[in-house]
């Protein structure tokens, strides 16, 4: 029989090659091209600082303007081993050079369209005259002495077996060590076993490695349809050792991967994944919110403000009890905060809750209360005539609560006791030495 009472009593999966995996961040580079946003290059530096606080590997940067290269040298100055930062660049000679030209920087990623769109389109080419394209800037870049990446983009739109996938192996014979990088750019990727090219990024992920020998993959996934996470795990559980993503998923259009989501399922649900450090992500989205402009849902995964909120009845009072029932990862590890709520929902338990904790923090001393004490059930009555009303469509605050308390709990209380005393005082029971000002509220679970 198997019995699950606790977080470490759930057993953890394991990547079925057993491969070292790690993660590169684009969130100073495709992240920074999200409408509506312009990252300074203190706010990048600061995004650096996360991402080494994190144990991140690797980041991107463009190096086409001044504060690019700004923000390259801030970052360079630390000293940090990571992440490592590398360069991007389109593919010919000019924008390697202007990589080349950064002190520091050994690696670059060269963009290399495979789709029609893409080629024909965008870029007024031909198959063959893009594959040459690609390949002499390739190799000026190993000729240079620089690390590559080649960024297959729209390779989930593209004719991989009669174009994409030849490509490839020209790329593996001019630089063995190339990471390929499988750019699901409109999010057409698909995480599932059974389905083949453009889509299937299994697939891919495993002709890659079993056909042709390429000895790093990563992917890139956008989440246009809602996939990107799922097909970065989808390239790991295939044979992928890298994974290209941003933090909060920023980016064009619908973004990218979340990184925050992709560092929790490896740290708490792969088997001796440790190597990563996630108490600073909640941190990390505050200073994204704050300081970028990025709005966070409040149910966003692993950083939103509701994600270790409590208000229904049931919910709540079963994380009292143990927290394990309806929370997934104790909120330290991503430096996150329980939080319970009195609302609509709410049940006796958390309000009860809540009333003992704003007693404790009045009267500096431990103090339970029965459910059953007419002065708890006061208050839920007062709470619950609001919402019936449909007076209220908010929860209630912390000073509200507080408020309750101070008149159901200590005001009334004061009240009784000096009434109790002026009945002494009328029969002559009252000692000369009595003094109002040492009565002081009870501590009673339960009224008289």
């Amino acid at each position: 029989m198997k019995i699950y009472k606790d977080y470490d009593d759930l057993p953890k999966i394991k990547l079925p090659l057993g491969q070292e995996v790690s993660i590169s961040d684009s969130t100073i580079r495709d992240g920074a091209q999200m409408p509506g946003i312009v990252m300074k290059s203190q706010q990048k530096l600061q995004i650096y600082e996360y991402l080494h606080r994190i144990g991140i590997e690797k980041l991107e940067s463009f190096v086409y303007n001044e504060r690019d290269r700004k923000a390259i040298k801030l970052m360079m100055d630390h000293g940090y081993e990571f992440p490592e930062v590398t360069g991007w660049a389109r593919a010919n000679p000019a924008d390697i050079d202007m990589v080349l030209n950064i002190d520091g920087i050994e690696e670059t990623g060269i963009l290399m369209s495979v789709s029609d769109p893409h080629i024909v389109d965008k870029m007024g080419l031909t198959r063959e005259t893009a594959e040459e394209k690609y390949l002499n800037a390739l190799q000026y870049a190993v000729d240079h002495g620089l690390r590559t990446r080649a960024h297959i983009e729209d390779m989930t739109r593209a004719d991989n077996y009669d174009f994409t996938f030849p490509l490839i192996k020209k790329i593996m014979d001019i630089d063995p060590d190339c990471t390929i990088r499988i750019c699901d750019t409109i999010g057409f990727g698909i995480p599932f076993t059974d389905v083949d090219e453009p889509f299937g990024v299994p697939m891919i992920t495993k002709y890659l490695k079993d056909e042709l020998n390429v000895k790093n993959i990563e992917t890139h996934c956008h989440d246009d349809f809602g996939l990107a996470v799922a097909n970065s795990i989808a390239g790991y559980w295939h044979g992928a050792n890298w994974s290209n993503v941003t933090f909060l998923g920023i980016g064009e259009r619908a973004g990218n991967a979340e990184m925050e989501k992709l560092l929790l399922f490896l740290a708490r649900r792969i088997e001796g994944f440790d190597k990563y450090n996630l108490d600073c992500l909640v941190e990390f989205s505050r200073f994204m919110e704050k300081e970028i402009g990025i709005r966070i849902p409040r149910n966003k995964s692993v950083v939103g403000n509701n994600v270790f909120a409590h208000e229904s009845g049931i919910h709540s009072a079963g994380v009292i009890k143990n927290p394990f029932t309806y929370e997934p990862y104790p909120p330290e590890i991503v430096g996150g905060k329980r939080i319970f709520l009195i609302g609509d929902s709410s049940g006796i338990e958390v309000l009860r809750y809540k009333v003992q904790e704003t007693l404790n923090e009045l009267m500096e001393v431990n103090i339970e209360i029965d459910k059953n004490d007419k002065r708890l059930r006061a208050i839920q009555a007062d709470i619950q005539k609001l919402y019936n009303d449909e007076k209220r469509v908010s929860c209630i605050s912390d000073e509200e609560v507080m408020a309750y308390v101070k008149k159901y709990f200590m005001f009334n209380q004061m009240v009784s006791k000096d009434m109790h005393r002026k009945d002494e005082e009328e029969n002559g029971d009252v000692s000369e030495s009595s003094d109002i000002n040492e009565i002081k509220p009870r501590m009673h679970d339960t009224i008289d």
